[in-house]
């Protein structure tokens, strides 16, 4: 347990060797380190100063937060990071997502190897302009499953914090895992002494995430992290109608593909049709959305963003949706999103933070 680290043996929610509840809490019961807790020297952690001091370099710092999985967090982040990249912004992308790192495929880094200096780990590069660190470099096998409980998982998001180094960087994006478990309470306590702009939170529009998200805007309000706003991704299906592909179902039940005809008789007769965007709901909206549950716990609403498969597709390629004109749907509306969460903390987009 040197320099107050919480050792592996450690129960999942061990409050710490430097907490005044070490060794007494309900958590400690059975630990074979109880007592050795319960009587050592308490202090405060030698290693938040040094996490204050890798960080004083770094202007500004987001969370990217959601308490439901599978709605696109990462996909937020990934972007998020791109998008600020392409600002001339410095920007780092910190995945502490410990057993599903998909940052790496998201930025098209799969494969790549964290490199080690005499001044700490070095971020791996998309652009001159744009680092990247995560677990998912540190798997020998990308198919490894990460069997950690909270105490090893917080050692390493406090590893990331004190040991990478950015060097000079106007916005760091963390993306957290979905929930209100060990790494978010831990990823708050390591930054919070180094000011934490912030956190955005991503959600879906039917109730079934709503549930869940409503609580991460709860933690936040508990921890003291502002809220700068909830993002309602996949909120409704955006697609151009020239992509689509066209069925009729037959007699027998099967599936006709109808695509060929159905392109040449507009074509035919009605060619501005192929210019449209045909948009569609997916999931139930008829519970308000994420706008009116911002409007209930108080929470700026930054906006939605369409299920655009333009866009899962750049996700899988690993590049900007803001590179080329392919994300017609999805782009705009994030480029409004995050002009709008900059606007919020007075950051011009122009000439750096």
């Amino acid at each position: 347990m040197e320099n107050g680290e919480i050792p592996e043996n450690a129960p999942e929610h061990c409050p710490g060797p430097q907490s005044e509840t070490a060794g007494k809490s309900d958590a400690c019961e059975g630990c074979p380190n109880q007592e050795i807790c319960a009587t050592a020297p308490k202090g405060p952690d030698p290693d938040l100063v040094a996490i204050v001091e890798r960080m004083a370099t770094v202007k500004h710092k987001i969370l990217v937060l959601s308490g439901k999985g599978g709605v696109g967090k990462s996909t937020f982040s990934a972007q998020l990071a791109f998008a600020l990249a392409a600002m001339d912004f410095q920007v780092g992308l910190l995945d502490i997502d410990i057993c599903g790192p998909s940052i790496p495929k998201m930025l098209g880094l799969e494969g790549r190897e964290i490199h080690q200096s005499n001044i700490g780990w070095s971020p791996i590069y998309v652009e001159s302009n744009l680092g990247v660190m995560s677990i998912g470099f540190m798997l020998p096998n990308p198919d490894e499953a990460v069997i950690w409980r909270g105490p090893r998982k917080n050692g390493l998001i406090k590893q990331f914090l004190k040991e990478v180094y950015w060097g000079e960087l106007d916005f760091l994006v963390v993306d957290a895992p979905p929930g209100t478990s060990d790494e978010h309470i831990s990823i708050v306590q390591f930054l919070q002494a180094t000011g934490i702009d912030g956190a955005v939170i991503v959600t879906t529009p039917q109730q079934v995430s709503l549930i869940d998200v409503r609580k991460e805007v709860s933690f936040c309000k508990k921890v003291g992290v502002e809220v700068l706003g909830v993002v309602e991704n996949m909120s409704g299906l955006s697609q151009p109608l020239s992509e689509f592909k066209f069925t009729r179902t037959t007699e027998t039940g099967e599936q006709k593909d109808m695509t060929e005809w159905a392109m040449s008789y507009m074509r035919e007769n009605a060619p501005e049709m192929l210019n449209l965007i045909a948009c569609t709901e997916v999931f139930d909206t008829s519970g308000g959305g994420a706008a009116k549950m911002c409007n209930d716990m108080g929470v700026p609403f930054l906006g939605k963003v369409p299920l655009d498969p333009q866009l899962c597709k750049a996700a899988e390629e690993g590049r900007s949706c803001f590179s080329d004109d392919k994300c017609q749907a999805s782009a705009p509306a994030l480029k409004m999103i995050i002009e709008k969460m900059l606007a919020q903390k007075n950051i011009s987009t122009e000439n750096g933070a």
